[in-house]
């Protein structure tokens, strides 16, 4: 698995319990700030043996994945609400308060542009 997916996916494999990306976010992070939609085509191919938590990953309002996946969006909220994930009264994730700052976490080390250097962790 080579170029923009895995890229995505080992982010998405970072994304800390009890967090949630939005596409945009990673789209952006990765340097393709209009790729979200590509974001979330790589969310619904993503190999099961890879065990991504892809639930974590959210439209920019908080709201869910299409009812396709995960066996529906109560799944989803469910896997979701045992993180400790909270949920506004309309039924989306509360992303300013469970928002992952990829930017801030420790584990990745980034050059100019917030681009992972080389893949993500490696420094430039």
């Amino acid at each position: 698995m080579a170029g923009f997916f895995a890229e995505v996916y080992r982010l998405v494999a970072l994304i800390p319990r009890g967090r949630v990306a939005t596409y945009g976010q990673i789209a952006a992070y990765l340097g393709s700030p209009r790729a979200a939609r590509t974001v979330g085509w790589a969310m619904r191919q993503a190999p099961e043996q890879l065990r991504l938590p892809c639930h974590r990953v959210v439209s920019a309002t908080g709201q869910l994945a299409p009812d396709h996946a995960f066996g529906g969006a109560q799944v989803q909220r469910a896997m979701l609400e045992s993180e400790g994930v909270a949920f506004g009264p309309e039924g989306c994730v509360d992303v300013d308060a469970h928002l992952w700052r990829i930017a801030d976490d420790p584990r990745l080390r980034t050059r100019r542009g917030g681009n992972p250097a080389g893949g993500l962790g490696s420094a430039s």
